[in-house]
């Protein structure tokens, strides 16, 4: 039988705040988007928080409506990933066979370790909460699904094992919604059906799953009957991102090219910093808009020549949207990506008339990351972005 382990880490960038400050341990907190801004909302909250009716997705004013003595903070995504990569070394320590699902959630398989498993599930909790500060659920089932689903029942800082024996008292009673991959769509057309528990889903007739809902019924039912036998994938073998992208909703309607530009080069900043520091260089761009009526638009465009550049990803999509967009309403929200992704040290041909332009950006832009590493990232910055705008300061950083 397999031993297999999902670690979810609770509330977690609330709690790396905490761990960072720990006079805001006693307080009801809440990781925010920027109240000045219309993308405000709560990110991660506190358990105090929670307590008070403080959800995840909710309005930054809605929550201090519910929570007068909110403390909030703005999130700061550098740091979270930092915490994201320790939780992934000290989970080898006991396996090679870790695969991340999302920052804060990761599948072991220690099938082959000696120990037992819910061993070493409190092993990895108390690590976790002596050396990183934070506190991780853990759920110790013998496939993936019921591991996650163990890992939600119970919260903060605890171990709760699902076993073939008792899998059907403890799954079978929750809902649908709460099944991987039983979105909301799935979990009404159930409902229709008189299906609103894991158990009545498991009980369902299987092939009336395959013809009403698919393959992903198919999947689901095998799910609620504790047949999944998906393997945890080694975190060295999990598929390269094919796309890398950062979008903002404005602070004000952008009205013009010249606007749109600026938000362009802000976000090509940190694509680059994010492609350069894992290694990725992108053969093509991607841009996405949602003008102010909400409709969303989007198009690629492939790239002659791979590139890390946070210059050639901002001219490329400034050159996109002047070609493309026919400004019937204003732009609320752009979304710019990298995409077709491959590692840097892929070979490639140099031209043979004249300099590498490429790698001179690539040298540039280097000991910028270096200045802003040593200064902070309000050190050194395109001009354009010294400029009033209509972006949120977590993206200029004009406080700095």
């Amino acid at each position: 039988m397999r031993k297999i382990l999902h670690s979810d880490a609770n509330a977690f960038y609330a709690s790396v705040e905490c761990a960072l400050d720990p006079s805001l341990k006693e307080k009801a907190m809440a990781v925010c988007g920027s109240t000045e801004n219309r993308h405000g909302i709560v990110l991660a909250k506190s358990e105090l928080a929670k307590r008070a009716g403080v959800k995840t997705g909710m309005a930054n004013w809605e929550a201090k409506r519910l929570c007068p003595n909110l403390v909030t903070v703005p999130p700061h995504h550098e740091i979270y990933a930092e915490y994201s990569r320790a939780l992934h070394r000290l989970y080898e320590r006991y396996t090679e066979y870790v695969e991340p699902f999302g920052l804060d959630e990761c599948w072991l398989d220690v099938t082959d370790c000696r120990r037992p498993a819910t061993e070493i599930a409190e092993k990895i909790r108390t690590a976790v909460k002596e050396e990183l500060g934070i506190t991780v659920s853990v759920g110790v089932s013998f496939n993936k699904v019921f591991a996650k689903l163990g890992s939600d029942m119970k919260k903060p800082d605890a171990v709760t094992v699902i076993t073939p024996e008792n899998y059907r008292e403890c799954v079978w009673k929750l809902p649908c919604s709460d099944l991987l991959y039983c979105g909301r769509a799935t979990t009404e057309k159930l409902a229709r059906f008189g299906v609103k528990t894991i158990g009545e889903l498991a009980a369902f007739p299987h092939n009336l799953m395959q013809k009403y809902f698919g393959k992903n019924g198919d999947t689901l039912w095998r799910f609620a009957n504790g047949l999944d036998d998906a393997p945890v994938a080694r975190y060295d073998d999990i598929e390269q991102a094919k796309s890398l992208g950062r979008g903002i909703t404005c602070v004000a309607d952008l009205e013009n090219g010249e606007e749109v530009n600026a938000v362009l080069v802000a976000l090509a900043q940190d694509i680059g910093r994010r492609l350069r520091a894992a290694g990725l260089e992108a053969r093509g761009v991607c841009v996405t808009v949602r003008d102010n009526a909400l409709a969303f638009v989007s198009w690629q465009q492939q790239l002659t020549e791979p590139t890390q550049s946070a210059a050639t990803l901002a001219k490329a999509g400034e050159k996109i949207f002047a070609e493309r967009y026919k400004w019937s309403r204003k732009v609320r929200a752009v979304t710019l990506s990298a995409i077709n992704l491959e590692s840097a040290d892929t070979p490639r041909q140099i031209s043979l008339f004249g300099g590498d332009t490429q790698e001179k950006y690539k040298k540039a832009e280097e000991a910028l990351d270096k200045i802003k590493a040593r200064f902070g990232d309000g050190a050194i910055k395109p001009a354009v972005l010294l400029c009033d705008n209509k972006m949120p300061e977590d993206l200029t950083d004009k406080e700095k």
